[in-house]
């Protein structure tokens, strides 16, 4: 088991009891609760139904921490809820990418895993092969923006992050956190800054 996973449970654990902690968009869906965790046997069939090898870090959690709920935005999908996403090719330079469901059996493009809902076409993926494996992007489906890709090294320090900012009571726009200060601000929306 990887060593962050107890320091992330107690962090999880504390946030919903810490007074001055920022708001997370979407917490009211998940409440900061998470699902069951995982058994192996289940990953591994996920693994063997859709032909890929989950990020290490991602399976840790689905593992030994919970299976869905808490998270940024509207939560952690349950395993059977994810998709395989592929990013759309570059059309212009300069202009974001989308993403489409993946074919089965189509080789050749990186494969990305849509864990985390956020509402409309936005999404939060895992790349689970090429040289983004591991690591987690935010983007629009439709490609109206990003995709952005998080400089967390895989999907505990991504996770961790989300949990750290909250419970210093930071805004932080790409995890869609508003900080105390912000929220009872009147013009807290034109306020925040930008990714």
């Amino acid at each position: 088991m990887d060593p962050r996973i107890p320091r992330l449970r107690r962090k999880l654990a504390a946030i919903p009891f810490q007074p001055l902690r920022s708001h997370s968009f979407g917490e009211e869906q998940h409440k900061f609760r998470l699902g069951p965790k995982l058994a192996e046997a289940r990953v591994a069939a996920f693994e063997a139904e859709h032909d890929i090898a989950l990020p290490d870090a991602y399976r840790q959690f689905l593992t030994h921490i919970g299976g869905s709920g808490a998270a940024p935005f509207y939560g952690l999908m349950p395993l059977e809820r994810c998709s395989l996403l592929v990013m759309n090719p570059r059309e212009e330079p300069g202009t974001p990418r989308g993403f489409d469901d993946a074919e089965p059996g189509g080789q050749g493009r990186d494969l990305f895993l849509h864990v985390i809902e956020m509402g409309c076409t936005d999404v939060c993926v895992i790349a689970v092969t090429g040289p983004l494996t591991g690591r987690v992007l935010i983007g629009n489906s439709d490609g109206f923006w990003g995709p952005n890709v998080s400089s967390a090294t895989d999907f505990l320090d991504w996770y961790e992050r989300w949990l750290n900012h909250m419970s210093a009571g930071r805004d932080n726009r790409a995890l869609e956190l508003t900080s105390p200060q912000l929220r009872a601000h009147p013009d807290r929306h034109r306020m925040a800054p930008k990714i």
